[in-house]
């Protein structure tokens, strides 16, 4: 048997919650995805899934096992699939999340990544909140704002440029605000990433200036909030990945330029520094390059 591709179909069967859906991503058939898992167990003499005709189910030592076979499978990885005279060859897949905006930016730009490397595969995820990244296998997850869990290696790559939205129509009889304490007189669409998000935080040049708000629509996808601005619901503060183009075609009103939204860090985070294969330190400088290239994000 070999070991690593076993472990690698039963990471990902575990992902999947499906033999049926990892022999798709495997490009093998159900029986061979499920003779290697059975090949598996046997080897190490205990049960991994709890199957059934509908389900299937990590056992406890099925969970136990995973952070050790990530590592097990990260470390062959890391030491290259394939050598020839060019060199290593980047091959492999990772699964990177990411906020919506930032996803949308990052999607524009992956057809030269892929072109570059025609042994890598990246799977992206919009995700707004924090994931297990063990757990549920992701390679590399983009944060905004602190990062709180120290187990993690955090890398900033960049910092958040936002405005303070508005569509026309909004607008229209209304008095634009001036200052954050003018809000509390308008409709706010609340984008919820993480906590309550009901608490907006702006800048004068010299301090942080929070402003709480009272949301008659919150989402926890930059893009719904988005197309809710765009229809006039309300003020949003959005990122200048998705208003800019809005602003400058008069789509939407950057409203009290005074006071920008708070500027956050863009961190990296990934579970370990060692044994990082090369499709994910590819695919991470990847990332920091693109985020460089945006000045808005740059600095």
């Amino acid at each position: 048997m070999d070991i690593v591709s076993a472990l690698r179909t039963f990471l990902r069967v575990a992902e999947t919650g499906s033999f049926s859906a990892a022999a798709v991503d495997l490009n093998l058939t159900q029986p061979a995805v499920s003779r290697q898992v059975s090949a598996l167990e046997a080897h190490l003499n205990t049960r991994l899934l709890h199957r059934t005709t509908s389900a299937v189910a990590l056992t406890a030592e099925g969970e136990q096992i995973i952070p050790m076979a990530l590592r097990v499978v990260e470390a062959v990885d890391a030491l290259g699939d394939t050598t020839g005279a060019d060199g290593i060859m980047v091959s492999g897949k990772v699964r990177l999340t990411l906020p919506a905006p930032l996803g949308l930016y990052v999607s524009d730009r992956l057809a030269t990544l892929i072109a570059g490397h025609p042994g890598l595969a990246v799977e992206i995820i919009f995700r707004e909140e924090p994931s297990d990244l063990v757990g549920e296998g992701i390679d590399l997850e983009v944060r905004l704002g602190p990062v709180a869990d120290n187990s993690l290696v955090c890398r900033r790559i960049g910092w958040t440029t936002a405005f303070l939205v508005a569509a026309p129509s909004y607008l229209k009889g209304r008095t634009a605000p001036q200052t954050p304490g003018d809000l509390t007189a308008h409709e706010c669409i609340c984008y919820r990433r993480a906590g309550d998000g009901r608490t907006w935080s702006f800048s004068n040049g010299a301090d942080e200036i929070a402003a709480r708000i009272a949301p008659r629509l919150i989402a926890n996808n930059a893009v719904a909030v988005h197309r809710a601005t765009l229809a006039g619901s309300g003020l949003a503060v959005l990122s200048h990945i998705l208003a800019c183009p809005d602003i400058e075609a008069g789509r939407l009103v950057n409203v009290m330029p005074d006071f920008p939204p708070t500027r956050l860090p863009i961190n990296v985070v990934y579970p370990s520094r060692r044994n990082m294969p090369l499709r994910v330190r590819t695919v991470l400088d990847f990332l920091i390059e693109a985020v460089r290239e945006d000045p808005l994000m740059a600095s």
